[in-house]
């Protein structure tokens, strides 16, 4: 888990900082700074939004009786996905912008409580 961490934060800030100074070599720091901005207002809208839409859906769950998982890690991936959009840089937006699409976040969402039922079930669960 550490070298997770590790590459994640080394690889990350340097894969940002090269498309950073590539595309504003192409389009200028001026707009670049530009559409980092915009995507940050974006991104918080969007997270609003979307997490305003989470809520709602984790309220009708529990109204209706049934625990909210699902809605409940969609509401942490709009989350985190607010946060990448606010994080300057084009591959963080990226990133963050595809977890603020209800579909796709659906799919990670899908996929992500796959992984967790396959762990707790073939008894190999792990915190780190």
């Amino acid at each position: 888990m550490f070298w997770i961490l590790f590459l994640a934060f080394t690889l990350i800030p340097i894969l940002e900082l090269y498309l950073l100074i590539k595309i504003g070599g192409m389009i200028g720091a001026l707009n670049t700074v530009a559409i980092i901005f915009t995507t940050a207002l974006i991104g918080a809208f969007l997270a609003r939004q979307q997490g305003m839409k989470v809520l709602y859906q984790i309220t009708t769950a529990l109204r209706e009786g049934y625990p909210p998982g699902r809605e409940l890690v969609e509401g942490a991936l709009v989350l985190i996905g607010g946060i990448l959009l606010l994080t300057p840089g084009f591959f963080t937006d990226f990133l963050g912008l595809t977890l603020l699409i209800p579909q796709l976040r659906s799919l990670y969402s899908f996929l992500f409580l796959k992984w967790i039922q396959k762990r707790i079930s073939s008894g190999k669960w792990r915190v780190f």
